[in-house]
């Protein structure tokens, strides 16, 4: 029998076309690490598999988005492919591999809401710490922003919603948390997260490459740079 996570991928699967040149094919719905791990496995095979009309694969938290050229194949073919294809890899008895990194990154817990967060939870700061660096995080996706990394799950005691009136304004290498993930601000940008720490670390690196140095399916953990005081 096949497990849980890859039942519920089966029975949601869809396919649904994304302008003239991409589809999106749907696995679930929300946010959830097992699902997300199914994402990435697909994403992995259709990239392994080299196809031809296969320009960019972009993963999701529940959704992968394929995009194919419009001059070598056609839509009701690539359509047909993709769902056999990805039938094929949910029903395997191996899901194909794929190739993951872990970063470790140091943070100074010195962010303008760290008291703030502590306040709510009904934690203190040195908890609230210790909490952040306890998980290790997968990247669920990347978007907002070039190299803006969606980390999961946080430790349950530190979910909270977004900040009630986003800043205009965060600095790149801010550390921040909301709802069930954390994140690095790479680019100073508006923010609603709580901002909990910062770091030297850059996500994003436009002179890099690649220029995104977290990549979906990668894992993080945090560690404190030096103790608070």
């Amino acid at each position: 029998m096949a497990p849980p996570a890859r039942t519920a991928a089966l029975s949601a699967l869809s396919l649904v076309p994304l302008g003239d040149a991409a589809v999106t094919i749907v696995l679930g719905q929300g946010i959830d690490l097992d699902t997300n791990s199914l994402v990435h496995a697909v994403v992995a095979a259709v990239r392994a598999a080299a196809l031809p009309w296969v320009l960019d694969v972009v993963p999701a938290y529940a959704s992968l988005a394929v995009h194919y050229d419009p001059l070598h194949t056609d839509h009701v073919t690539v359509m047909a492919a993709l769902e056999t294809f990805t039938r094929a890899t949910l029903e395997s008895s191996e899901l194909h591999q794929r190739d993951v990194r872990e970063h470790l990154i140091q943070v100074r817990y010195d962010g303008m809401d760290l008291d703030a967060v502590a306040a709510t939870t009904g934690l203190d700061p040195e908890q609230v710490v210790a909490l952040h660096c306890e998980p290790l995080y997968t990247v669920y996706m990347l978007g907002f922003v070039p190299g803006f990394a969606y980390l999961g799950d946080l430790h349950p005691a530190l979910v909270l919603e977004r900040r009630a009136e986003p800043r205009a304004s965060v600095a790149p290498g801010s550390v921040a948390i909301a709802g069930r993930q954390s994140a690095i601000y790479p680019l100073r940008t508006p923010g609603g997260w709580h901002i909990i720490g910062n770091t030297v670390f850059r996500p994003f690196d436009a002179g890099a490459t690649p220029p995104c140095r977290l990549a979906a399916g990668d894992f993080v953990r945090f560690i404190p740079a030096k103790s608070r005081t």
